[in-house]
């Protein structure tokens, strides 16, 4: 038969322990799901399926989505050049300064406003939250094409309205995978963002094209046209698991704390493994972007008439190598993904420091094919890991908080390395110095297996001698709970619970 896990809500909290239905029984810590005031609501919490048309074509979906949005962020360049031209050719004396605005605000706004993708998409649902952000993407696009010439606009239509539909789409896309999946979620994630990593590669080239044969408002129409992918996207995703159930209201509270508990996942912020894993991957995020940014420039000064964009081009190939590989190795038994995230900054920390040292063009790209690689590891990794310790209802907003995080190291590293770059008239010490934070944030990492999460505590509730057993939560064991001494007599162990998500206990799960 069929196992479904469901929530017990007493009629004004929505705090409870989890419970199963089994032949269409409900049991809660192996006695009947009853409250105090002897009403019940039951919030049916599928098992992932692992396969099936639908997962596919969901993973097909979210796969386009990260494809399209990141292609079109990572191919900015393009624009850039054509928009910087358009600019000078006006007279302006800041043509380079604001035409780089434009792509600096589109991905600033993504992965600042990822917080309120999260928060709508608990509220709205997956399906609508990425239909918003696909009309958003599609409509500041087209708007684009009408203000290729004031580039104020563009700050709005392309910096802002893009970049906030881009916000909306990307984290439901690694949200809904694990509705879908679980033994497969690592593979699969690496899979969908793999979908970056293929489109940016192809994108440039053909965004020149285009650019060079119909000008840079036609360009932004068919940017329109290919934005709407992820409105078709948005409409396979059909969420498995039930919204996070509204928070408990307690007498005395604000109603600005009411407001902001009925918005935030604040349980996600009681899990202390989350949260040392939360300001770990900014910390090392300071030194992470650096060398994507200031590669060129090295290699211009470092190795005079070689092709500058050729590392660059190495770490996105093999970056999509290494989100397939270790998605695949994630979800082998006994990985730790928490401590294959760590290896990955590690290397990344110790290669980046290695760059100055580097005394020959072929060395630098086999440094530039290593850092992709673990590049790869680390962002396919994002989605299991905040699965392991959030659980399938606090994944979303912990996915969300995560990356609007992100955004303000990705944003200031570049900048200080440039300054330092500028006072020294060298990149030695700003790669010495951007691999540092990688290593600390990989060191920071380790408290994760230091701290344990409190197991949510059951309720009293009456013994019912006609339910089944209780299995435990989908995302800790698929074993259920066995009867005492062979048999049910209408009693379930006691000591069995229902505890929260951990890397550990998914580990256990595959097993």
């Amino acid at each position: 038969t069929m196992t479904e896990t469901v929530k017990i809500i007493n009629g004004d909290s929505a705090a409870g322990p989890v419970a199963t239905i089994v032949n269409g029984s409900a049991a809660l810590n192996g006695h009947a799901a009853k409250t105090k005031n002897g009403s019940t609501i039951l919030e049916v919490m599928h098992e992932p399926p692992d396969g099936g048309t639908r997962a596919w074509l969901v993973m097909v979906g979210a796969f386009l989505c990260n494809g399209v949005l990141f292609g079109i962020i990572n191919s900015f360049s393009v624009i850039y050049l054509s928009l910087q031209k358009l600019l000078h050719d006006q007279g302006d004396t800041e043509a380079s300064s604001k035409a780089a605005l434009v792509g600096s605000l589109t991905i600033g706004t993504t992965f600042m406003l990822s917080p309120v993708s999260g928060i709508l998409t608990d509220k709205i649902g997956l399906r609508m939250t990425t239909l918003i952000g696909g009309v958003l993407t599609c409509s500041g696009m087209l708007l684009s094409s009408f203000f290729t010439n004031n580039v104020s606009a563009l700050y709005f239509t392309y910096g802002i309205m893009f970049g906030l539909g881009a916000a909306l789409a990307y984290t439901p896309s690694l949200a809904i995978l694990g509705h879908y999946f679980k033994k497969y979620l690592g593979l699969v994630n690496g899979v969908v963002t793999a979908g970056s990593s293929v489109c940016t590669a192809i994108m440039p080239l053909a965004l020149d094209k285009l650019v060079q044969l119909t000008g840079l408002a036609t360009t932004f129409r068919v940017l329109s046209v290919i934005s709407s992918f992820v409105i078709f996207c948005a409409l396979l995703y059909k969420p498995l698991q039930p919204p996070p159930p509204p928070p408990k209201v307690k007498p005395g509270r604000s109603r600005v704390n009411t407001l902001l508990r009925s918005l935030i996942n604040f349980d996600n912020w009681k899990k202390r493994k989350y949260i040392i894993w939360a300001l770990s991957i900014p910390i090392a995020l300071f030194g992470y972007f650096v060398p994507y940014v200031h590669m060129g420039k090295f290699v211009k000064d470092s190795f005079p008439g070689e092709e500058e964009n050729l590392p660059v081009m190495c770490i996105g190939i093999t970056s999509g190598l290494g989100r397939l590989l270790f998605g695949f190795i994630a979800d082998l038994p006994r990985v730790n993904r928490v401590l294959l995230q760590q290896m990955s900054f590690i290397l990344i920390g110790t290669l980046t420091m290695c760059l100055p040292a580097t005394g020959s063009f072929p060395l630098l790209l086999f440094i530039a094919l290593a850092m992709g690689l673990f590049d790869g590891c680390f962002i396919s990794l994002l989605g299991p890991i905040a699965y392991d310790l959030c659980g399938p209802r606090g994944a979303t907003q912990a996915i969300g908080f995560l990356l609007g995080l992100c955004s303000i190291p990705l944003t200031v590293g570049p900048p200080i390395a440039g300054k330092l770059y500028d006072h020294t008239g060298s990149y030695k010490l700003p790669f010495i110095l951007a691999g540092i934070p990688p290593l600390f944030g990989a060191s920071t990492m380790f408290f994760i297996r230091c701290v344990k999460d409190t197991p949510a505590s059951p309720e009293t509730v009456l013994k019912d001698p006609t339910h089944q057993p209780l299995a435990q939560n989908a995302w800790d064991c698929e074993h259920q709970a066995e009867p005492r001494n062979g048999k049910l007599n209408g009693h379930i162990r006691e000591d069995r619970r229902a505890t929260l998500a951990s890397s550990e206990s998914l580990t256990a799960a595959i097993n």
